[in-house]
């Protein structure tokens, strides 16, 4: 039997299905048209997670990330980020999956991996993760060639795992290349990592805006400035 199937079944809320499915923008032409909930809040899945994974198979994560409920496939893939987490330890000798299995089950999955928080909860601590001792071009042929804008925010959300290892270079590199996004999700994401960078590098960060503030979407450079003191803020926001 699939525990964490059926333990995600069995948390079900109808009630809270409607409210989800507006929030998360599931409406005719929207980015999340056609998803399905299961009316699940996310710490209550986190829990689920953190009893089933041990026992979660390969093949049950397969069954997991191909479900029509957007709240099973977050599960599997935080299940994965745990398996890869322990995986190569001594005392989770016993699981069936490598670090570098989790790696390419996350990237022949990443057409289900179809909404904002499926990225941001599982790309840096995996995939990010993955690539900080190893080249990064895949993230940059992502942010560059990705066939969804999923994939795109895979690029450039992965970059925090470098971040909080003191490596902000990818992170400005990969916020040019996308730059001239036309979706306001990318636009978020491009200026929540280009925050979160000059959190570790200001100086950088003032660099990377100087000769492109007046240009760059408004909603980036907001989210870039964010920590900004307010006069400094508001020179920026003046300039664009």
């Amino acid at each position: 039997m699939n525990a964490l199937l059926a333990q995600m079944m069995a948390h079900a809320n109808p009630a809270q299905v409607a409210g989800l499915s507006r929030f998360f923008k599931t409406g005719p032409g929207q980015y999340g048209e056609g998803d399905k909930f299961l009316g699940i809040k996310v710490p209550v899945t986190r829990e689920v997670v953190k009893e089933c994974w041990q026992k979660t198979s390969l093949n049950e994560l397969e069954e997991c990330i191909a479900s029509e409920y957007h709240e099973v496939r977050l599960a599997a893939l935080l299940a994965l980020v745990e398996i890869f987490r322990h995986a190569g330890k001594k005392a989770f000798a016993w699981l069936e999956m490598t670090k570098e299995d989790c790696v390419r089950f996350y990237l022949s999955h990443t057409d289900r991996i179809n909404n904002w928080d499926l990225v941001d909860l599982s790309c840096y601590p995996l995939l990010g993760e993955w690539l900080l001792d190893k080249d990064r071009t895949l993230l940059y042929d992502l942010a560059r060639d990705g066939q969804t804008i999923w994939e795109q925010r895979i690029g450039i959300v992965s970059t925090m795992a470098f971040i909080r290892h003191g490596q902000v270079q990818d992170t400005f590199q990969i916020a040019d290349i996308l730059l001239d996004h036309p979706h306001d999700l990318i636009h978020k994401a491009v200026g929540w990592l280009l925050r979160e960078a000059g959190k570790r590098d200001k100086a950088a960060l003032v660099e990377f805006l100087r000769p492109r503030c007046q240009t760059m979407p408004r909603t980036m450079l907001r989210y870039a400035i964010e920590k900004f003191p307010e006069a400094e803020r508001q020179l920026y926001l003046a300039k664009r």
